[in-house]
């Protein structure tokens, strides 16, 4: 939806025509309020790179120094719940505090989960695979709706995702 857009916040530009964009413009523009949230990669107990770890799926794309951005699931929650509280309108980028490269979040996850570094893609995923490289702020909707995030790094959330998972 940002194209190639390596930093995203409230005012960058979407691609036009794209079927995501086409379906915000008809929320958004039918006859009724509308919030649309654009989370990152959404992570929380069983979903994201600690999950994929421990599945043995996740895979480094290149050297790992792709950045990609992330939200909590707890975290887009009270998003939404504001949200729906709230008045606001219009369409928001929602991330935490803190992206960062691929290769840093598979380290941070392998320490805790005391597992090896996950494997490089192959030339087969690497081709069949979109790889993102995008820093997202989302602080404007945080700001706006009053939300502040209980998870607003992945070094808090992904030990919480653990432990609610039952991890030690």
């Amino acid at each position: 939806m940002y194209g190639d857009a390596e930093f995203v916040d409230h005012t960058t530009p979407v691609v036009a025509g794209t079927p995501r964009i086409a379906m915000e413009s008809s929320v958004l523009n039918g006859p009724w309020s509308s919030l649309v949230l654009r989370p990152a990669a959404i992570y929380g107990p069983g979903r994201g790179a600690h999950a994929s770890i421990q599945a043995g799926t996740f895979r480094l794309f290149g050297r790992g120094h792709n950045y990609v951005s992330r939200i909590h699931v707890d975290d887009l929650a009270a998003l939404a719940e504001a949200a729906l509280l709230g008045d606001a309108g219009g369409a928001w980028p929602v991330a935490d505090d803190e992206p960062c490269e691929s290769r840093e979040i598979a380290a941070f996850c392998a320490e805790l989960l005391r597992v090896p570094m996950p494997p490089p893609a192959t030339a087969s995923e690497l081709s069949r695979t979109r790889r993102a490289n995008r820093r997202v702020d989302g602080s404007a909707i945080r700001r706006l709706l009053g939300v502040e995030l209980r998870y607003p790094s992945y070094c808090t959330g992904i030990p919480a995702a653990l432990a609610e998972s039952g991890v030690k």
